[in-house]
Order: C-alpha cells, then sequence, then structure tokens
C-alpha cells in the first residue's frame, strides 16, 4: 500500500472577509506528483502556503509525517500543538518551496544563497554547508556558476539557484508555485526539464502550473480548483475527459 506522506484536511483560509480556501482535502502520497491547475484567483499558490504554514489555514489541519499542524484561536499563538513552535523552520525545510519569484539574495553567491538554509536551519558548520551547497548546484546544472552573484545570472540561472536552495535541504516534499511564470519563454523549458528530474528520481512533488502540456506530461494526479475549492481530481486522462462543466470550460480555454 502507498504511504500517504501529506494529509490536508478541512482547510479553508480567509483574509479579511474574503474566503480563498474553503474545505480542502487533498492527500499526497510518497513519490507523487500532483499538480493543480486552475483560473487565477482560485486558490492554487494560497494552498501551497498553507502546506508549510506561510499562510497558517484558519480552519483545518495539516498531517505531514503523523504530526499535526493547525492554527491556534488565539491571537498569540498560532498553534494548536505548541511544543511543534520551534520546529517550524525545520517543517518548512522538509516541505521545500520555490517561489515565482526566485528570492535570491542579491548581496550572495549562488553558492552562499544555497549555504544560508543549510547553516540556519540545519546549523551545518560553513564547510559540510558548502559542500552540499555545490553539489546541489552542480545538480541543477550550476556547477560553473557557484560563485557568481545573481546580477551575473540569467532568470532561468536564479530560478535553478532557488531549487538547489530547497533542495540542499532534503526536503521530502517539493513545492513549486508557478517557477516558470516570471521567466522568458526560451528559459522555461529548462526548469520544467529540471522538475521531470526530479519526478523521475521519485521526489514528491505538489506543483502550481499554468504549463498544461507539462502538468498532463509529468502528473500522476492533477486536481482543478476553481473559487477556493476542488472541484475534480484525477489521473491526466481522467481530467482530460473530464465531464465537470468548469473543468471542460477551463482546458478548453488553454488546449483549444
Amino acid at each position: 500500500m502507498s504511504e500517504t506522506l501529506l494529509k490536508i484536511n478541512n482547510v479553508t483560509k480567509v483574509f479579511g472577509t474574503h474566503v480563498v480556501l474553503k474545505d480542502i482535502d487533498l492527500d499526497i502520497v510518497k513519490g507523487e506528483v500532483v499538480c493543480i491547475i486552475g483560473p487565477s484567483g482560485s486558490g492554487k499558490s494560497t494552498l501551497l502556503r498553507c502546506i508549510n504554514f506561510i499562510a497558517p489555514p484558519d480552519q483545518g489541519e495539516i498531517i505531514f509525517e503523523g504530526k499535526t499542524w493547525k492554527r491556534f484561536h488565539s491571537r498569540f499563538n498560532i498553534f494548536a500543538n505548541r511544543k511543534y513552535e520551534g520546529e517550524l523552520p525545520r517543517l518548512r525545510s522538509e516541505i521545500g518551496m520555490v517561489f515565482q519569484h526566485f528570492n535570491v539574495f542579491p548581496h550572495m553567491t549562488a553558492v552562499e544563497n544555497v549555504m544560508l538554509g543549510l547553516t540556519k536551519v540545519r546549523k551545518e558548520g560553513r564547510a559540510k554547508a558548502r559542500e552540499i551547497a555545490e553539489q546541489s548546484l552542480i545538480q541543477v546544472g550550476l556547477g560553473d556558476k557557484l560563485n557568481q552573484y545573481p546580477e551575473k545570472l540569467s532568470g532561468g540561472q536564479k530560478q535553478r539557484v532557488a531549487i538547489a536552495r530547497a533542495l540542499a535541504l532534503n526536503p521530502k516534499v517539493m513545492l513549486f508555485d508557478e517557477v516558470t511564470s516570471s521567466l522568458d519563454p526560451e528559459l522555461v523549458s529548462g526548469i520544467l526539464d529540471e522538475i521531470r528530474r526530479l519526478a523521475k528520481d521519485g521526489m514528491t512533488m505538489v506543483i502550481v502550473t499554468h504549463e498544461m502540456n507539462f502538468a498532463f506530461q509529468v502528473a500522476n494526479r492533477i486536481v482543478f480548483m476553481d473559487e477556493g475549492r476542488i472541484v475534480t481530481m484525477g489521473t491526466p486522462d481522467e481530467i482530460r475527459n473530464t465531464t465537470d462543466p468548469r473543468a471542460r470550460a477551463f482546458l478548453s480555454s488553454i488546449l483549444g
């Protein structure tokens, strides 16, 4: 039986009076690639941020490796399990995230950007951190850019630095939030190829993307969201042939 690594139970997220997510339930199996698609504003990116508590859910819970994370309804503490509060940085290192914008530090070289999480979160010594960081950058094809500053890197290379930074922490799940949307078209294929390589290596991934052909190629399951809810989910073939009218209309507008 496949091992459920991550469970999203009844997650709701509200900003002001706007309900961004409503009653989201989703299980992620170890080694699975789940692509989340849907129109802009449907809550896809917010769902990723709830998973690793960048944006803690207002209701519901995230269960990761047997630990339950849920909001504690207090002005002073967001955790129901207070003993886990100090473990939040480790949670975010084990559920790595790569954002739409690269978020690399301009005053640090590529290798220093990757080393940062290793020294701050994993408390690695600098020599060991540099060794791991160099290997992570080599893994994403940047072995010749270790000492380059971001201003000397292309958009695609900066995104690879961000991927290497997440991978260096040896995460058990990777979250990708529209990682190609800020790139020039000629740089997109390189980043998608890198994600394909991770999928082939068995990395568990949750990917928010508008790259429909890529989603249908790489995903084990595709989740279609609209208006803060999961409308339908299934294998690529099941979603391609869905009878749900909203999903069909969305796919028709994208795929023709």
